[in-house]
């Protein structure tokens, strides 16, 4: 039955990378469907457009500015490895707007590994095997060897230290609550995509 599983879920992540897009595809489509006042995903709503739109400037200047440790791309310059990094993501998710554009510098800097994005909502039973506390949270990466059709590593929807933010928050007020949300937006912007790639670095 296990292996009945683990094939379902590699012809899945297949699928995805067949139909997944680069990212410089991924901001392109984030930003035509902006131009029809719409977002990414299933559900349309004025709210997730406000969203997406608000995300597509965060990953604009972060493409532009975005500084990664040298120690960090030098690890990433130097690694053999022979990867796919498939991301499950839609526009509207702020987190996936502060980790996109590390995700894809740092793969950048692999000829090894092919960065991979598609919408969670069109791959709802791959997202379904990646879950986070039972919740189809985003962005979720899944590393991948093509060759042994093996799932290497998988990160996200947060990197470390947001998610503990997150859990101890959660803890103390039950849920997460606009003014949470925007202080992590805060911790975000002063970390500048450190925790991040400090965590990606690890799943070399």
């Amino acid at each position: 039955m296990e292996s009945a599983i683990q094939t379902e879920v590699v012809t899945l992540i297949e699928k995805g990378i067949a139909e997944g897009h680069t990212y410089q595809e991924y901001r392109v489509q984030v930003s035509e469907l902006l131009k029809e006042n719409k977002s990414t995903g299933a559900q349309q709503s004025e709210a997730l457009t406000n969203y997406s739109m608000l995300n597509d400037r965060r990953m604009k200047r972060l493409d532009k500015t975005l500084k990664i440790d040298e120690a960090i791309i030098e690890q990433f310059k130097n690694a053999k490895t022979n990867i796919t990094w498939l991301v499950l993501t839609e526009g509207w998710c702020g987190d996936a707007a502060q980790s996109m554009p590390v995700i894809n510098k740092l793969a950048e800097a692999n000829d090894g590994i092919e960065l991979k994005v598609v919408s969670r909502d069109a791959h709802d039973d791959l997202m379904s095997q990646f879950l986070t506390n039972g919740g189809k949270a985003i962005p979720k990466l899944i590393a991948y060897n093509k060759d042994t059709k093996e799932i290497v590593n998988s990160w996200g929807p947060r990197p470390s230290e947001a998610t503990k933010m997150v859990n101890d928050y959660k803890a103390a007020h039950g849920a997460l609550d606009p003014e949470f949300k925007e202080s992590l937006q805060v911790w975000y912007n002063k970390d500048k995509g450190r925790n991040i790639a400090d965590d990606l670095s690890k799943l070399l």
